[in-house]
């Protein structure tokens, strides 16, 4: 007895759907914490820094602050964060 297979279909494939691979893993892990620099500003006034190439914004921060962060969300395109510690150019500021 041979299998039947509908037309167009094939074995093992997942389309472009979710959990399909188009996207890769991310550099980064909802909750752990990292060192960046602050690069640009969002339209929204918020912080970018880059982590291996995922955007992640960081609200009350701006160009050229050097802080850590906590990862809080975590979307297809991008990450948003929180301040944990500020950099020591920033601690002197205040």
């Amino acid at each position: 007895m041979e299998e039947r297979r509908s037309f167009g279909q094939r074995r093992g494939f997942r389309g472009r759907g979710r959990g399909g691979g188009m996207f890769p893993p991310k550099p980064v892990e909802l909750g752990k914490e990292y060192e960046v620099d602050v690069q640009e500003t969002s339209r929204r006034g918020e912080g970018i820094a880059r982590i291996q190439g995922l955007v992640t914004f960081i609200p009350n921060t701006k160009p050229g602050d050097h802080i850590k962060i906590k990862i809080t969300r975590i979307s297809r395109r991008f990450a948003e964060a929180e301040v944990v510690e500020k950099g020591e150019a920033e601690k002197e500021e205040e």
